[in-house]
């Protein structure tokens, strides 16, 4: 029987490649099995899956009974509370054994959801546009017909924002 040559002509599967650093990566987090994170919405169910991400596995002193550390909105955490416990035995499927004892909910703010963090930046400050002359005039003689002179600077002032607003 002759050798099985090698299908891929050099090439590595992607997944192969960066499992080494998916693992890494996520044992810093606690998380013994990368799967875990890379599979979550297959792990919990895609409902569970769109209002929650996996933080932390946090582990007791004694090594057993690991607390994992869940990411939510707030309007999603009594959803999350209430189903606790067929979230832990989801996961603890996955690590084999009753790894898991506890979960912990934390809220954040919709914004920021990937890495936990609300933004505090204000949104930028819009730059007023400068008057333009051509539709000062043009609301001017659009006024210019009515008799009182308060009311027609009122209004040529109005018809001159509103043209501005349209041209920006």
């Amino acid at each position: 029987m002759p050798p099985r040559r090698p299908t891929t002509k050099g090439f590595a599967r992607t997944a192969s490649l960066l499992s080494g650093k998916i693992r890494k990566a996520s044992e810093s987090r606690g998380f013994a099995q990368s799967r875990l994170l890379t599979n979550w919405a297959e792990v919990v169910g895609e409902d569970a899956a769109a209002i929650s991400r996996p933080v932390e596995v946090s582990y007791g002193r004694g090594g057993m009974g690991a607390t994992l550390t869940l990411l939510t909105t707030g309007a999603n955490a009594p959803v999350l509370e209430m189903q606790k416990e067929q979230l832990r035995t989801r996961v603890n499927a996955v690590y084999g054994y009753n790894a898991i004892a506890r979960i912990r909910v934390t809220q954040t703010a919709a914004t920021g959801f990937a890495e936990g963090q609300v933004a505090f930046q204000h949104a930028p400050k819009r730059k007023a546009a400068l008057p333009d002359p051509a539709l000062r005039e043009q609301a001017t003689k659009t006024a210019a017909l009515i008799g009182d002179d308060t009311l027609r600077d009122a209004l040529a002032r109005l018809g001159e924002n509103i043209l501005n607003k349209q041209k920006s």
